[in-house]
């Protein structure tokens, strides 16, 4: 069985960093694309980084462009955001996906644009003023 488990969310002060993990297991990633997502209270969920082709393709929403890092290590079948000089508007649930036979791109910043993803359960990032 395919699965994703997102980790290290939790309160961080603006301005601060923090690095979530999404790990896989039952599936490599070859062959997929991994994507940061996140959901705030009352709001769409939104796509904000992905990778692909190991760490040869990446892209970033505007909106964390600059301040988050998206990296994968092949070797733990694990994927990272680096999230950096965090704003109050950054405050969601993370989640993680994997996308079968696609590469990393604009188009997977749109979750309905996605043919068979994997999810994690997300992980919840507070920023506080």
């Amino acid at each position: 069985e395919e699965q994703l488990v997102e980790s290290g969310g939790g309160l961080v002060q603006a301005g601060g960093s923090v690095r979530l993990s999404c790990a896989a297991s039952g599936f490599t990633f070859d062959d997929y694309a991994i994507g940061w997502f996140r959901q705030a209270p009352g709001k769409a969920r939104e796509g904000v980084a992905c990778v692909s082709n190991g760490n040869d393709i990446k892209y970033y929403s505007d909106s964390v462009r600059g301040r988050f890092t998206i990296s994968t290590y092949n070797a733990k079948n694990t994927v990272y955001l680096q999230m950096t000089s965090l704003k109050r508007e950054d405050t969601a649930v993370y989640y993680c996906a994997a996308e079968p036979h696609r590469l990393c791109g604009v188009y997977l910043m749109d979750p309905s644009a996605l043919y068979d993803p994997t999810w994690g359960q997300g992980t919840q990032v507070t920023v506080s003023s």
